[in-house]
């Protein structure tokens, strides 16, 4: 609806009549009653929200959201809430409002066809103005509270001031009326957000807002290097703690989403569980269970050495586990990922085609370090990934210097470990580096590989070490590191005289380590065979001795057989022989 200034503006009357307030101020409630904006992030940093029924003043320059930021505090109240809300806007109509907001899937009409939400647009044409006497915003207040009342409204937005005060050249009656608006909007009883622009060196262009808000929110857009940055803060926030720090904020099309800027600290439970890293070889070097879940692990080295190829093992066991993961590439395209990795045997495709696996690719000067943050947030929470891989973190000193990447990743490490999200990070690092990553992240690392170029005798080969891992024991031995069309694999220690060898150097001593094993294989088997046949010479020996005494024994029990029989047969003799000499007697002695 458009209208004349006259209907907002008019002759100041002598009397400043109010509007009634509602039957119970929330701001006359004990303590600070807070109102849920519903901004991912914004209600974290505020302890519950903006404060209820009073004035919430967002500052900022062109472009950084603070339309943005009043459609969608409405929005979410009256879909989250069932809260009603009311939009006074002085620079867009309603249609362009609701055109605007309906790429970020805010469908406005809805809710003012709902009654739950009411659009108000008053034109403000400074050249149909003219300002005769002291005017002031009775008018205004009019309108406002026509709308509260027609859909019954909680919330309110004014966007922006500066169209609305372009009329008055009295800056004394300026000044009066605007803390009459911010008085009467809190006498309302209604929780209020107005918008701003910012001054020449001060939050707003008349100095005046920041001193009669009891909530003052500074929105920024600033640009770096060419890379530009969203960020928040709160200025004040009376009557309650609040974060005092600047946050990164995003905008993109689910609205707006806030990152709080400190670390999350210490306290978050830790996992004994373990996990693959995708190389059997590698988790033996970790006692044969691999990564802690929930740690950090880097995997730096110098270019070419494999380190991507780590991360894909690393990502590919992760989806194997029927675990989500987020790979972040930040160098390649998803499909250059899936392409190389296919050329080590890993299909990362059919990961992605059945959800487990999500690749985002992005350069890092695409968007500020804090954005990237924001974004890794969002992806975090809308995936729940169980492992995250992000290749190369190096790459991101392109978007700040090492101290704001260092900031930047204690942050995510701690967001990471607080949700028990295992995470693999490559680095690249110079020839110089070995003893830290470039950007000085190593005493936030769990577990950290090395991978190195190894040159001996003319060839080139990599070499795998392990140079911590926090909470186990490890390996201190330096891994021969090969990539194969098989995947990746690691070969063990191989120690000649002048050290660790690798490469052919390795080949040759396993050649001569082969043959001298041959030649001890081939003597112990001549030895075999010869003892093999003495034993037989001796087995027929001891053969032809057991027959001979078998024959022997044979000859002594025949003899004794003859013997017993002789014995036997002389025994009959005998017998007889008196038989007879006794019938001899008896027939003798008959005759006589």
């Amino acid at each position: 609806m458009t209208v004349s200034p006259s209907t907002t503006t008019r002759k100041r009357s002598r009397s400043s009549p109010r509007s009634p307030r509602s039957p119970r101020s929330p701001a006359e409630a004990p303590g600070i009653v807070k109102v849920p904006s519903g901004i991912d992030g914004l209600d974290q940093i505020t302890g519950g929200g903006l404060p209820g029924g009073r004035t919430t003043l967002v500052c900022g320059g062109a472009g950084c959201g603070k339309t943005l930021f009043g459609l969608e505090f409405l929005v979410n109240g009256a879909r989250d809430h069932g809260e009603a809300g009311v939009f006074l806007a002085f620079e867009e109509t309603a249609d362009e409002l609701t055109q605007n907001a309906s790429s970020l899937g805010f469908e406005l009409d809805q809710l003012t066809a709902r009654k739950l939400l009411a659009i108000d647009f008053v034109k403000v044409d400074r050249s149909e103005i003219q300002e005769a006497g002291d005017y002031d915003l009775e008018g205004l207040f009019v309108r406002i509270a026509h709308a509260i009342d027609s859909v019954k409204a909680t919330r309110v937005v004014l966007d922006t001031l500066e169209a609305l005060f372009a009329s008055f050249e009295n800056e004394a009656l300026l000044r009066s009326e605007l803390r009459r608006l911010f008085r009467w909007l809190k006498d309302r009883g209604v929780t209020s957000v107005i918008t701003a622009e910012r001054g020449e060196g001060t939050l707003t262009r008349y100095g005046l807002e920041e001193y009669v808000s009891d909530c003052v929110i500074s929105l920024d857009n600033r640009v770096v290097d060419q890379v530009s940055t969203r960020r928040m803060r709160i200025v004040k926030y009376r009557g309650t703690a609040h974060g005092a720090n600047e946050y990164p904020f995003l905008i993109d099309e689910h609205g707006f989403s806030v990152l709080p800027v400190t670390s999350l600290g210490l306290e978050y439970e830790v996992s004994t569980q373990r996990v693959s890293t995708g190389v059997p070889a590698l988790d033996s070097m970790l006692e044969g269970g691999g990564y802690f879940r929930g740690s950090s692990v880097l995997v730096s080295g110098t270019a070419g050495t494999g380190k991507s190829s780590l991360a894909g093992m690393f990502a590919d066991a992760s989806c194997r586990r029927k675990e989500r993961t987020l790979y972040c590439a930040l160098e390649e395209s998803s499909a250059q990922v899936c392409r190389n990795m296919h050329s080590i045997g890993l299909d990362l495709d059919s990961w992605i085609a059945n959800g487990m696996l999500t690749i985002q690719a992005s350069r890092p000067t695409v968007f500020g370090l804090e954005q990237h943050l924001v974004t890794i947030h969002k992806m975090i929470e809308r995936l729940q990934p169980r492992a995250i891989v992000i290749d190369p973190i190096s790459s991101l000193i392109t978007a700040g210097n090492a101290a704001e990447v260092k900031s930047m990743l204690v942050r995510l490490f701690d967001f990471l470990k607080m949700k028990q999200i295992t995470c693999l990070v490559t680095s690249l690092m110079t020839p110089k580096g070995f003893e830290e990553t470039e950007i000085g992240i190593s005493s936030l690392i769990d577990t950290w590989f090395q991978v190195r170029d190894i040159e001996i005798a003319g060839e080139r080969t990599r070499g795998l070490y392990l140079v911590k891992s926090r909470g186990m024991g490890h390996s201190n031995q330096v891994r021969e590191f090969l990539i194969t069309s098989h995947g990746v694999d690691l070969i063990p220690v191989a120690v000649g005289p002048s050290g660790v060898l690798t490469g052919s150097a390795r080949i040759q001593l396993e050649v001569e380590q082969r043959a001298q094993a041959l030649a001890r294989q081939q003597e112990l088997e001549r030895k075999q065979r010869a003892l093999a046949r003495r034993s037989k010479v001796l087995e027929n020996q001891i053969e032809a001795m057991r027959a001979e005494l078998a024959a022997e024994e044979d000859e002594q029990r025949s003899f004794a057989s003859e013997l017993a029989a002789r014995d036997e047969r002389l025994a009959e003799s005998r017998t007889r022989l008196a038989l007879g000499r006794d019938h001899a007697r008896a027939k003798h002695g008959r005759k006589s």
